[in-house]
């Protein structure tokens, strides 16, 4: 697979994605592979997170979002649950002042109070520190799961109309979407997930209906730069139709 140099992105620059959603997976394989604990995959996964952003930003994109934990994420071992935390913990501590110094703006998805009383009272303090920033929106999938987002939709536009706010006949794919984690945010453009897995696994499943995808064999504690511009110069390569015709040129 040819990776592209950063400098062919002079200018004009062809189409840049403006939302960006990942999966990152390969941590646990990662560090099987060099026979390192599990920890240090995740580790080393956060530090592939940090270039990613930096990479976005450099790139110009306006919106990053990724999955961090899934609602699924619970059936891991109570050690590898409690790692995983405590990475957050950690980096929401030491990196937060940073990435509200780069004008980068943080949100959570997903059923993020239902976690200890301090980790919440961090998330909360990013996005409430972060809120007025005008950069990288960066979104966190945290307890997250795109069913359980669904069936919240669901059941708020169920509420609204036994209150007599909403008749069924007015919900539509709008009303349905300002009821999502992600009402104030575009639908992603591309969508990347690492190590080789073809899979979107309860991630955006509304969210996701007309995104390119692309999947690469990176593990992510090695995903680079250099891995986001290949992944953005094959999303480039396509045609998006949102389910019309293609093109005469395309045909």
């Amino acid at each position: 697979m040819i990776k592209p140099a950063l400098a062919s992105y002079a200018s004009p620059p062809l189409s840049i994605p403006r939302h960006i959603a990942i999966i990152m997976d390969g941590n646990g394989r990662w560090a099987q592979k060099r026979g390192l604990d599990r920890f240090k995959g995740h580790y080393q996964g956060a530090e592939a997170l940090k270039r990613t952003i930096q990479g976005c930003q450099d790139l110009g994109i306006e919106y990053l979002t990724v999955y961090a934990f899934s609602t699924e994420n619970w059936k891991r071992s109570k050690e590898e649950i409690g790692i995983l935390m405590s990475l957050l913990r950690r980096h929401l501590r030491s990196d937060l002042a940073e990435i509200n110094q780069n004008n980068i703006r943080v949100r959570f998805i997903g059923h993020y109070h239902h976690l200890d009383t301090d980790l919440v009272a961090l998330i909360d303090h990013a996005i409430k520190l972060t809120q007025n920033n005008t950069g990288l929106h960066l979104t966190i999938a945290f307890n997250y799961g795109g069913r359980a987002e669904i069936i919240r939709a669901a059941q708020k536009l169920a509420h609204k109309v036994r209150e007599g706010k909403l008749a069924p006949d007015e919900i539509t794919e709008q009303t349905f979407s300002q009821e999502l984690f992600t009402h104030d945010l575009p639908d992603p453009d591309l969508f990347i997930r690492t190590s080789n897995e073809s899979r979107i696994s309860n991630y955006l499943l509304w969210q996701l209906a007309y995104t390119e995808l692309v999947i690469v064999e990176t593990y992510w504690p090695d995903f680079t730069k250099d891995d986001l511009v290949n992944a953005i110069v094959q999303y480039q390569s396509r045609e998006r139709r949102f389910g019309g015709y293609a093109t005469a040129q395309s045909r």
